[in-house]
């Protein structure tokens, strides 16, 4: 962080989400059991998917990705969320509000990418079932992962070292409960036009690049789905991208409603809310999403479950 030595501001404070002590415990039970159920949640998802071996295909590999993600995500934010809840000083280092900001971006760029990836992986099962296992071949799935991840890394990057070359001389009150581009935008008393237009590009480029993706993956989808006469054969196919489909509307709906709006509409409150529904929130709902409306992540559970009983009782 080579700006930290142009500054005179060495911490930042985080309001928080209130200043009421009774709120702040609420929210802190709230938050904690939200935070222990992801990671509940997600790990349980990643061991499934790891222990089945019917569940070795494309659509889990990608499920388990997006739950190691999810994992990583709310550990950037519910740690010091909660700690600042229990306690008066909210203050956090330069260096660690660039770190939690810089990996904020990464995972959320690679998420959205991992989604489109996902949402390709649904057309081609669909749209063209018989080509399935050629299409999504092991190399074209570790390719789209990682393409992710570089991606992500990549749009980290660019938005750390364009804020990195900012000074920050005012308040050092950050009016949010993490470090987001935006409020620390704010507190720099020097230019951040073209900063602001360069983080727009590179944010606009990846939700505009995975929305469309996702659109025409799923435009595809329905054209082939209402194509089908047989009425249980179109329930399946719903039933097989529905899941997904919900996951992609939360997500993208919450961040598209705090970040592509006009400044003039701005409003503090309503905007911590939909970054605790997209950082805390959506962690959890993802693998109960996954999971509930998925027959087969039920019964891979129901199989492990019953393989660790036959075990059980070889021992004995």
């Amino acid at each position: 962080m080579g700006s930290r030595n142009n500054t005179n501001v060495p911490d930042f404070i985080l309001m928080g989400l209130t200043d009421s002590e009774e709120i702040q415990h609420v929210l802190f039970v709230l938050f904690l059991l939200i935070y222990l159920a992801t990671m509940l949640g997600n790990a349980g998802m990643i061991l499934i998917i790891h222990l089945d071996l019917q569940l070795h295909t494309p659509m889990y590999l990608f499920l388990s990705q997006l739950s190691f993600i999810d994992l990583c995500y709310s550990t950037v934010i519910t740690p010091k969320t909660l700690e600042n809840l229990l306690t008066s000083n909210k203050i956090i280092s330069f260096t660690a509000c660039f770190t939690q900001m810089s990996f904020f971006i990464f995972l959320g760029a690679t998420e959205c990418f991992l989604l489109s990836a996902m949402a390709y992986d649904r057309y081609v099962a669909i749209c063209n079932p018989l080509h399935y296992p050629v299409v999504m071949s092991t190399r074209l799935c570790s390719a789209l992962i990682t393409g992710s991840y570089v991606i992500g890394c990549t749009d980290s990057l660019v938005n750390v070292l364009c804020m990195n070359s900012l000074q920050f001389c005012k308040s050092h009150v950050i009016p949010h409960f993490f470090c987001d581009t935006s409020p620390i935008l704010a507190l720099s008393c020097t230019d951040t036009y073209n900063t602001e237009i360069m983080i727009f590009i590179v944010a606009g480029s990846t939700l505009m690049v995975s929305l469309i993706t996702i659109s025409l993956s799923y435009m595809s989808i329905l054209s082939t789905i209402l194509k089908i006469n047989s009425a249980s054969r179109k329930h399946k196919a719903f039933s097989t991208c529905a899941s997904h489909l919900l996951g992609v509307t939360i997500f993208y709906g919450t961040m598209i409603f705090t970040y592509l709006k006009p400044k003039n509409s701005y409003s503090l409150g309503k905007d911590q809310v939909a970054s605790v529904f997209y950082t805390i929130v959506i962690p959890m709902l993802n693998p109960l999403i996954y999971s509930l409306r998925n027959k087969e992540v039920k019964n891979a559970l129901i199989r492990i479950m019953q393989k660790r009983e036959v075990s059980g009782q070889l021992k004995r």
